[in-house]
């Protein structure tokens, strides 16, 4: 998708619908809305990285527009509305992330440790059950805070319209690439909900439910997508395919070997009985009995390894001793996990916590003390809508 443009496309399709217009507002709110949807699919990096010159250019827009109604010279960088705009991108692409099992590394390693050692499997459609409606509620908090900690300096910001549309103009038409990333893309997702599609007509214990899972699960789907990619052609005289291999070797393959890793620190850490021993310890420390006592303090212990470490090693530490804590306290250990896997996205508060806040600061907008400030918020608040809202959507998807 990045390489053929086709995540720009997505993005200006979006900011240049009338209902957007050039409200300050809508325009922080679609923004927001395009960076959480493009990394339930991308990693959240690559979904910073991408939006953070559409950012860019609609801030230096503004600008032009505050210094001719001052009729003095504004520095953009220095803009509120432009802080919020920089913070928006990281925030709403490391929140976008719970939304899928494959929307960051931390959702992928929770949901392996809870098959492994709770023997509970997590489906991609189940997943999604639970996660999309608590990141829209997170996505509206983020909104509000965001807006009203950088209030705008104007309430509209004529002429952005008219640069969206011009970059959108840039683009040209749909090329090959594009076409071909979109079909594989669709393929891919649609193979993923078909199990749950199956589980609600059929039931999960139905033979058509079991069948499907045992010739095409999760890792099976993405191999498929991924061959589509080498598979279909953008030139076929000249052998051309939507990606080459020389592309492919320039992914991330360093996040695989290290979540890979933390499921093999994981399963030392139970079979040489140190998550048991660290559970009973912090059991004893807290003395939270209650499952979603337990779960609490899953979600801020992970918020706060996550402030200074990345979020699939905050996964990799927490959520197998939050497992063996629920379990030495008798409780289901699946909220716990859950909680402490959502928390390990959920570092704001510092340029180290997570790559997206160290590409957004380096942009210099964000004084290290607006980021703090909003990280702070964001934190708490969403650590506590999050544990609010697992009470209730874990139980109706099954899962407490």
């Amino acid at each position: 998708m990045a390489i053929h443009g086709l995540d720009k496309r997505f993005a200006f399709a979006i900011m240049s619908l009338k209902a957007v217009g050039s409200s300050t507002g809508r325009l922080l709110c679609a923004f927001g809305i395009i960076c959480a949807f493009l990394s339930m699919w991308l990693s959240n990096t690559a979904a910073t990285a991408m939006m953070f010159p559409i950012g860019l250019g609609i801030i230096y827009a503004m600008g032009d527009i505050v210094a001719q109604k001052t009729g003095s010279t504004v520095d953009p960088t220095k803009l509120r509305y432009g802080t919020g705009m920089m913070l928006m991108a990281a925030y709403a692409a490391s929140a976008g992330g719970i939304g899928t099992p494959v929307g960051t590394p931390p959702n992928l390693i929770g949901i392996a440790m809870i098959e492994k050692y709770c023997q509970v499997k997590i489906p991609f459609f189940q997943w999604m059950l639970f996660a999309v409606p608590l990141l829209i509620i997170l996505f509206a908090l983020l909104f509000v805070l965001m807006y009203y900690l950088h209030k705008p300096e104007v309430s509209h910001i004529e002429g952005s319209h008219e640069y969206v549309e011009r970059e959108r103009g840039q683009l040209g038409r749909w090329i090959q690439g594009q076409k071909n990333s979109m079909i594989a893309f669709l393929v891919t997702v649609v193979l993923w909900l078909i199990p749950g599609a199956l589980a609600v007509l059929y039931g999960t214990d139905a033979p058509i439910s079991k069948a499907y899972g045992k010739y095409l699960p999760e890792g099976v789907v993405a191999l498929i997508g991924a061959s589509l990619l080498f598979l279909l052609p953008v030139n076929w005289k000249e052998r051309e395919f939507t990606i080459s291999w020389s592309q492919a070797t320039k992914i991330d393959w360093g996040t695989l070997l290290l979540f890979g890793g933390g499921i093999t620190l994981g399963n030392l850490m139970f079979e040489l009985k140190l998550a048991e021993v660290i559970g009973k310890g912090l059991l004893d420390l807290s003395g939270a009995t209650s499952v979603w006592g337990i779960t609490f303090g899953a979600i801020f212990i992970a918020i706060m390894v996550s402030e200074t470490s990345s979020n699939t090693a905050s996964a990799n530490m927490v959520v197998p001793v939050m497992i063996s804590l629920a379990q030495a306290a008798g409780v289901n250990p699946i909220p716990p996990a859950i909680g402490a896997t959502l928390g390990a996205s959920w570092g704001f508060m510092l340029p180290v916590s997570t790559p997206p806040n160290a590409i957004v600061y380096g942009s210099g907008m964000i004084p290290i003390t607006k980021m703090i400030r909003a990280g702070i918020f964001f934190d708490i608040l969403g650590g506590i809508v999050m544990w609010i809202g697992l009470r209730f959507l874990l139980s109706m998807v099954g899962l407490a």
